[in-house]
């Protein structure tokens, strides 16, 4: 491994020209086919192998006329204090507000509430149904004009109107502004580690390359924008990391005196092992969350997979080509003018900094300093005992929202439960009689304990399947709203027995429920086999088994911390107006399997950069205590910039408009912060050093089985330095 890298290194750094030109024609092939590929349909989300899908499925199938992806508005009518929305000038009012809605271009039906029977028993309330033929996102500004006008229209009547629905959802927003602070912030670092800008802008220029090849690609091979999210985060991240490895190893290598063409080959063939492994560790996270088996969360891992494989390319080929144009100005200014005056540089050993400091403060307190770490990561971790688990909904907007006073006016004028309906699909083919079966299945349902209401059948045009509406007495995020849905399964069973109908029950709540017990089906065969690929590779890596179950024991801590922060912010409210959160609620159901793939990952990376250094310096004959040190001394200076850039990157993303991209960048800037600063900073160098030489035990057996990578490099070493090549001018 390390003579190829070493070769690849070499090679792209003295045909720079040629490998420039490769990397500018690929990416002008993917913008291209970017530009040319049809817009993808938005990613419609779906849970394969649960009850709520099959009952989606079967209603999509006898009733093909249903379109169920299309845009829909629920306009609210609130009368004033004291008055009936039925009274003669109110009725008028909200009848000429649903003409003016109806009008719109893109409106399939609405349906009026005095016809339909849509008014609160007291009178107060009522709710117009808009129907749309365009998804959420392709509705015109025409359409949504209409209906921010009919709150206006009602406050010009005296009455309060306010609109619910997917009509006015807004299109997840990335992080904007703070986006770009991230990024500016990422350059402050690299400047303050580098102190040269060219060491500080390669980093950057590389990772907005791989980011926007990545990116490209992605459009390019038909997948919606939707799948961009994370993978835009992580691209931009690990870019930016591996890059600073890659640079760093090569200006240490030029101090030691070699040239530069050597010098970027002896990086690529060091430090670019690392990345290739903390890539791979990377890219198997992600691609396997293809295990919890939802199409959405396995396309956003697949493409933020194959973004963080162009890093890792890029890291490997154009970062040594741009070595080779600015092979002079990555350089100190003092190495600079040593040069010009022909001095050699001196090659001995750095004095002493933080790194190398904190290192033997953490050897010679190993056990204080473990106890320490691992209390202070479980009280933070203390909050997941309250995690509550749910799907974003209206009743998640900040009240500052209409389509949260919707939901506030319609649960107050119809029942919480409203707002919350569960969907009953009873299937009667081959049933003699299916209308009886489907009166059976109402009476059934109208007669258990929380339900208020069950709305007429709706048959299809074989008369063989129906749709029912039921109500329940409680909120959709509420207990009792889910023990409802559990016991009118269990009614399905009996209705099956007697009649051989099937009865589906599908709607917010039952979504919600198959969806976290999907997730928790899910996560033991996610974690074994994420988890054991990459023990496997770090074994290959560090050629130890203690370091690998080490490494994975830490990330344990790691996403426990994580939790913990987003349920004290998310859930409690903690912090929650600094950082943007107007509105606590229940976490995202897929924001647990997604935080344990990304971190994993990431995690990952930092265990094999900062532990990569010290298993080099226990192969070339170093104490294991004195390896921790020499690991720290060279590696706790670019690590800590390299985990500051990322929180950087991945906080820049709260500042994004949707709660999940939020907990998104809260949880991986938390989750880093804790892997990068206590796990792998502190806990790691303090159990390595309670472990001595038994860290880097392998038995004999393995050591035959499992390849030598030499991702330490050993291989090089024989290698002479060679000869200064002429200064290039750019």
């Amino acid at each position: 491994m390390a003579k190829f890298l070493y070769r690849l290194g070499r090679f792209s750094f003295e045909k720079r020209r040629i490998v420039l030109l490769l990397w500018l024609g690929v990416s002008a092939a993917f913008v291209v086919g970017a530009m040319r590929a049809p817009t993808a349909a938005p990613d419609q989300f779906s849970i394969p192998g649960t009850e709520s899908q099959q009952a989606f499925d079967l209603l999509g199938q006898r009733f093909p006329d249903t379109k169920s992806d299309g845009a829909q508005a629920r306009i609210v009518f609130v009368a004033p204090n004291g008055e009936q929305i039925t009274s003669q000038n109110n009725r008028a009012a909200v009848e000429d507000i649903v003409a003016q809605v109806a009008g719109g271009t893109q409106v399939k039906g609405v349906l009026d509430p005095f016809q339909t029977g849509a008014v609160s028993k007291n009178g107060t309330t009522a709710y117009a149904t808009v129907s749309y033929g365009a998804t959420p996102d392709n509705l015109t500004d025409a359409s949504k004009t209409a209906l921010t006008d009919a709150t206006e229209t009602g406050k010009t009547s005296g009455i309060t109107v306010e609109i619910g629905g997917s009509a006015l959802q807004a299109k997840p927003e990335m992080g904007g502004a703070t986006e770009i602070i991230g990024i500016a912030v990422a350059a402050i670092v690299l400047m303050i580690t580098f102190g040269a800008f060219a060491a500080a802008g390669l980093p950057l220029l590389t990772a907005l390359i791989g980011l926007g090849v990545g990116v490209a690609a992605i459009v390019a091979v038909g997948m919606s924008t939707t799948t961009t999210t994370l993978a835009m985060m992580l691209g931009l991240a690990v870019g930016i990391d591996y890059a600073l490895f890659i640079v760093s190893r090569f200006r240490a290598e030029r101090r030691e005196g070699y040239g530069p063409e050597e010098a970027a080959g002896r990086a690529v063939g060091t430090a670019g092992s690392a990345v290739v492994f903390a890539g791979l560790t990377v890219v198997i996270a992600l691609a396997g969350l293809a295990v919890v088996g939802i199409p959405v969360l396995t396309k956003m891992g697949l493409a933020a997979a194959g973004t963080v494989a162009v890093a890792v390319l890029i890291a490997l080929t154009l970062l040594p080509a741009f070595l080779g144009f600015f092979q002079r100005a990555v350089m100190p200014r003092a190495f600079r003018k040593s040069e010009r005056a022909n001095e050699i540089p001196d090659p001995t050993p750095l004095k002493p900094n933080m790194g190398t400091r904190w290192a033997q403060f953490v050897v010679r307190r190993p056990l204080a300093v473990l106890l320490l770490g691992l209390i202070g990561m479980g009280a933070l971790a203390l909050p997941v005992r309250s995690l509550e688990l749910g799907m974003p909904s209206d009743e998640s907007q900040p009240t500052s929202t209409t389509q949260r006073r919707a939901y506030d006016a319609l649960a107050a004028g119809f029942g919480p439960g409203f707002n919350g309906p569960l969907t009953i699909a009873v299937d009667a083919k081959g049933v003699p009689d299916p209308k009886a079966v489907v009166d059976q299945a109402a009476k059934t349902l109208a007669a258990t304990k929380g339900v208020v209401s069950v709305s007429p059948a709706i048959f299809n045009p074989a008369d063989d399947t129906a749709m029912l509406t039921v109500i329940p007495a409680t909120g959709p995020a509420s207990t009792e709203t889910k023990d409802l849905v559990q016991t009118l399964r269990g009614e399905a069973s009996g209705l099956h027995d007697s009649t051989g109908a099937t009865m589906l029950v599908t709607g917010t709540t039952a979504v919600n429920i198959d969806l976290s017990q999907k997730m928790a089906d899910a996560l033991l065969p996610y974690l074994a086999v994420v988890v054991g690929l990459a023990i496997l590779l770090l074994m290959i890596v560090f050629r130890s088994i203690a370091v690998p179950i080490k490494a994975a024991l830490g990330f344990l801590l790691s996403v426990g911390a994580a939790f913990g922060v987003i349920v004290a912010v998310f859930q409690w409210g903690w912090l929650a107006g600094l950082l943007g959160v107007e509105q606590t609620g229940p976490i995202v159901s897929m924001m647990p399997i997604f935080l344990i793939g990304v971190v994993f990952g990431l995690a990952m990376d930092y265990e094999v950069f900062l532990v990569t250094r010290m298993r080099e310096a226990y192969a070339h004959g170093e104490s294991a205590h004195d390896a921790i040190v020499t690991g720290f001394r060279h590696s706790a200076r670019v690590v800590v910039a390299a985990a500051a850039i990322m929180i950087a990157v991945f906080a820049g993303f709260i500042g994004g408009g949707e709660s999940m991209i939020k907990m998104m960048g809260l949880g991986l800037a938390a989750a880093v912060f804790f892997d990068a600063f206590i796990v792998r900073m502190t806990l790691v160098p303090a159990v390595l050093a309670l472990l001595g030489d038994k860290a880097w035990w392998l038995p004999k057996w393995l050591q035959k089985v499992l390849p030598n990578v030499d991702v330490e490099g050993e291989s090089l070493n024989k290698k002479e330095p060679a000869k200064e090549l002429e200064p290039v001018l750019v």
